[in-house]
């Protein structure tokens, strides 16, 4: 199994990597199935049922919108998120989609979009069904989709296989755990970002890859800039007012203070993460990394390195990229980036572990010390539930990012103190994260239905 850095990071659309962007996907692939079996034309009815988390929490995390926007033909990297609203509106207003732009029928939202509050499909939390029908009621086909975390979709043949992902490329330096990483590190006298470029040439030139990791860190830099440039309110009824602008403009307007107080850099990193996760929030374009509810660790602690760090260029940009993308390969073949399989612990927990081992790199550290600190950027977010407020990614999730990009730069700067020799190992702490998840209350998975969803009164 071969899983790219571009899989980990990916531009997508807010607020929901499992909710928006998995749902989206698994739309638009079941109409291209529709296409391909030149059954499109027969189509005069979709019905979609959402399960588990997705029917939980799914209004909230914009599923709904997702489903339409994919059988629309829309896709998550190119659609014009400015223009989102308007292409739903008409939808619910006419009661008619028209499947990937060609082939038109009729969709009462209230009839053929069900979400199933307290049903879950057997294989995964985020399951759903599509189902296509010719105008005499038969059906013409029926498929089961789940979204697994960060993105990542798989029908139900190949999640019942357990294959994560289907790629099996032969990698030059295949590793499966953080200690068989090192061995390759060690053994071919390599940093774990050279391990995961050898890798990444088995699909791409190196010129291509650090271009797309560059237009990946250009993305998360647009994604910053446009956060701190807007004001108002989130949508979703909370009414939580955004931040990221004001923050912005008080810390530019203070040079002098921030001279005297060194910690005004970490005021900065949190406006970076805040700036993130409010566009995420409002639905627009961001990166999984690796999913959306933890979109702003890695573009925050990227920027702290960017802008921070003396010496700080292109090139430690990549190797930022490959090392976080080698972690969070670990997390996602041994334990899980979903949060409604494991809790925040498994978003947060990851983006932190990620940001933490791949800044601990680029500051010098050595693979044992990167992989310290993503040891210690995971295991202090062990149990992290996942209780969104209105089953919107917003509270506490917001700040949340802001928190974790802070501990992924302590996490990293207490790896370089040390020769990385440390008591417990990256594959321990991601495995303890992995039966933490299974034991946690499923009330406590992206439910709303635990810990702050339940004990703050909506106004």
């Amino acid at each position: 199994m071969a899983i790219s850095v571009f899989e980990i990071f990916t531009i997508g659309i807010g607020p929901s990597s499992s909710h928006t962007i998995g749902p989206m996907r698994a739309a638009s692939w079941f109409v291209e199935e529709l296409s391909g079996g030149r059954e499109l034309v027969e189509v005069a009815r979709v019905k979609v049922d959402l399960y588990g988390s997705l029917g939980a929490t799914g209004k909230g995390h914009g599923s709904d919108k997702a489903v339409l926007l994919g059988l629309e033909g829309a896709t998550v990297e190119t659609v014009d998120v400015d223009t989102v609203d308007e292409r739903i509106e008409r939808v619910r207003e006419t009661k008619r989609l028209s499947l990937k732009g060609r082939q038109e029928i009729k969709f009462d939202e209230s009839r053929d979009l069900v979400m199933h509050r307290r049903k879950t499909l057997s294989h995964h939390s985020n399951g759903m069904r599509f189902t296509a029908f010719s105008a005499d009621g038969s059906e013409l086909l029926n498929r089961v989709y789940y979204s697994v975390g960060g993105g990542f979709v798989l029908d139900e043949e190949a999640l019942s296989a357990n294959r994560i992902v289907e790629d099996t490329t032969v990698l030059p330096y295949p590793f499966d755990s953080g200690e068989e990483l090192l061995a390759l590190c060690k053994s071919n006298n390599m940093s774990i970002s050279d391990v995961m470029l050898e890798n990444e040439k088995c699909w791409r030139t190196e010129e291509e890859i650090r271009s797309g990791l560059l237009h990946i860190w250009e993305a998360m830099r647009a994604c910053v800039k446009r956060g701190c440039e807007q004001t108002g309110t989130l949508p979703g009824g909370l009414k939580v007012k955004r931040r990221a602008a004001c923050l912005y403009d008080e810390l530019k307007s203070q040079p002098e203070a921030n001279m005297r107080d060194p910690l005004s850099i970490l005021d900065w990193v949190s406006l970076y993460a805040l700036a993130v996760n409010e566009e995420n929030a409002a639905g627009g374009r961001v990166v999984t990394a690796p999913t959306n509810g933890a979109a702003g660790i890695i573009p925050a602690v990227l920027h702290y390195y960017n802008n921070f760090v003396p010496g700080a260029n292109d090139d430690g940009i990549v190797r930022f990229f490959l090392t976080a993308a080698a972690v969070g390969i670990l997390f996602k073949k041994n334990a899980s980036i979903s949060g409604a399989e494991v809790g925040c612990q498994g978003e947060v927990g990851s983006a932190c572990s990620m940001a933490a081992g791949a800044l601990a790199e680029v500051l010098g550290g050595s693979a044992m010390q990167a992989e310290n600190a993503a040891e210690i950027g995971m295991e202090h977010n062990l149990g992290l539930t996942c209780d969104p407020i209105g089953g919107l990614v917003q509270v506490p999730c917001i700040e949340r990012n802001a928190m974790a990009s802070i501990k992924a730069i302590n996490a990293a700067r207490l790896a370089l103190r040390g020769n990385g020799d440390h008591f417990v190992s990256l594959d321990k702490v991601i495995k303890t994260m992995r039966d933490t998840g299974a034991d946690m209350k499923t009330k406590y998975k992206e439910t709303s239905r635990g810990g702050l969803a339940v004990n703050v009164i909506e106004c």
